[in-house]
């Protein structure tokens, strides 16, 4: 038969629990995501936060243009390690670490070193999607227009 083993005493109906017996819970959010010194660590944070003045730059523009939710997923070693969103669907567009709070119309899931290439103009990117360097859910074809969003950026 079964006997406990953890030498807890057995709570009754209308116990509290004690002080001592809490544990403080972060968000899901915040355990998601490395904190800001860590973030800075990686290779394509400064890209990120680049896009991101860009996007709150021109995003009103952009959100006409595109009218999409993106998120990326960088990846390292197969496992994710950043997540970003570029919504370019409401208000006049946002950039911001983490996933999508809405529904992402297209997700990419890029190496760190791949979406690295990708950005400064060393690799095309449908070349790089056909050759299977990354992959992409969603609507695929969104794609060629976050690709324009990276050409403008670019240009600055």
């Amino acid at each position: 038969m079964w006997r406990r083993i953890d030498h807890q005493p057995k709570i009754k109906a209308g116990d509290e629990p004690q002080a001592s017996q809490l544990k403080a819970l972060g968000s899901a959010r915040e355990l998601a995501m490395p904190n800001p010194l860590e973030l800075s660590a990686f290779r394509s944070f400064p890209v990120f936060e680049d896009i991101s003045h860009h996007i709150k730059e021109v995003g009103g523009q952009l959100v006409k243009k595109v009218n999409a939710i993106f998120q990326l997923d960088i990846t390292k070693d197969g496992k994710i390690i950043l997540q970003w969103t570029i919504d370019l669907k409401s208000g006049s567009g946002d950039m911001y670490p983490g996933s999508s709070r809405l529904p992402a119309d297209t997700v990419f899931t890029i190496p760190e070193n791949v979406f690295m290439e990708l950005v400064l103009g060393k690799m095309n990117p449908q070349k790089a999607f056909l050759a299977g360097k990354f992959k992409v859910s969603g609507k695929v074809l969104l794609g060629q227009k976050l690709e324009r969003v990276f050409k403008d950026w670019a240009k600055i």
